[in-house]
């Protein structure tokens, strides 16, 4: 009975060793593909160099869309700005001035200076009238005769000039004075607008709602146009990138459904893949398996077909094979 007894330890653990997948504890790559989730980041720059006036938000702060994140120094752009509008309203008042013609102070001088050319062309007609019927008497001479009517001719011309100065300055300025005035207001108005446009670049703001990732400056320091001052998570637009074993690439394609589990996911979630690598290589060492490791795999990315709270950058997961 003795002698038995080693054949039967022998056996035992022969057993034991044949039966092990039935009772140890399996990797969690045995019936999984092992991965993690992937967040998609925005980096939020200035569009124009400067100093750091202000940030208004903090790692960990989530934000809507169109919410300003950080603005630079605009003490220049602001003067700027300034300069320019005052610029808009003396074209606009110029332009305004040559289609009105004068001013009413103006007129009225001109419509004095036509009643004095009027007077004189009275008298002028009264000397006229004095000198041709002492002419015709024989009492003057002739050449007194030919002074007044030589004044009555101005007079009346004088008049004509004053009545057609008084017409004139009424009138707005020539069409192209008016043009090249307009010309000028369009001018200073467009130079306005692309101030303002500037002063817009020296601002963050988001472009989508989401979760304050990083942040790389502190106000006071200086940062170089399109340079990254914000990273910004998006949720909802995570990515499940897995690695699949060489002899499972024929299964996995663009279009493919998988199902995706996590810690905390439940149930997990259907997935879409997106892109399979066209390259193998060794599994990476943050897929800790005993079963995958130094296999040839392919990187395998995909998209949950409905956004997912739950998932978030960096959370390892496991996806079923297809079957």
């Amino acid at each position: 009975m003795k002698r038995l007894v080693p054949f039967l330890v022998i056996a035992l653990a022969g057993a034991l060793f044949l039966m092990r997948d039935a009772w140890l504890p399996q990797a969690a790559d045995h019936q999984a593909w092992l991965g993690y989730v992937e967040g998609e980041t925005s980096y939020i720059g200035p569009a124009a160099a400067g100093r750091i006036s202000g940030i208004a938000v903090k790692k960990g702060d989530q934000v809507q869309a169109g919410t300003i994140l950080f603005r630079l120094d605009d003490a220049a752009q602001q003067a700027d700005i300034a300069r320019l509008a005052a610029a808009v309203e003396t074209a606009k008042a110029t332009a305004q001035n040559l289609e009105s013609g004068k001013r009413q102070e103006e007129l009225d001088l001109l419509a004095r200076q036509t009643s004095e050319a009027v007077a004189n062309l009275d008298l002028a007609r009264i000397e006229f009238t004095r000198a041709n019927n002492l002419a015709k008497r024989g009492v003057a001479a002739e050449n007194q005769l030919d002074q007044a009517r030589a004044t009555l001719a101005v007079a009346e011309e004088r008049v004509k000039q004053a009545e057609a100065n008084a017409i004139i300055a009424q009138l707005p300025a020539r069409a192209a004075e008016r043009a090249a005035a307009s010309s000028r207001v369009a001018e200073a108005e467009a130079a306005l607008s692309n101030a303002r446009n500037r002063l817009r670049d020296l601002e963050g703001s988001a472009s989508t709602g989401g979760i304050i990732d990083d942040v790389y400056f502190d106000p006071g320091e200086v940062v170089v146009a399109g340079q990254p001052v914000i990273a910004l998570l998006q949720p909802g637009k995570e990515t499940l990138r897995f690695y699949i074993p060489e002899t499972e690439r024929s299964k996995a394609r663009a279009g493919v459904i998988v199902k995706y589990r996590c810690d905390g996911c439940g149930e997990g979630g259907p997935a879409v893949i997106t892109r399979v690598a066209s390259t193998p290589e060794y599994t990476p060492p943050v897929i800790y398996s005993e079963t995958a490791r130094a296999k040839l795999v392919f990187l395998v990315e995909a998209r949950p077909q409905a956004p997912d709270l739950r998932l978030q950058a960096g959370l390892p997961i496991e996806i079923e094979p297809l079957p």
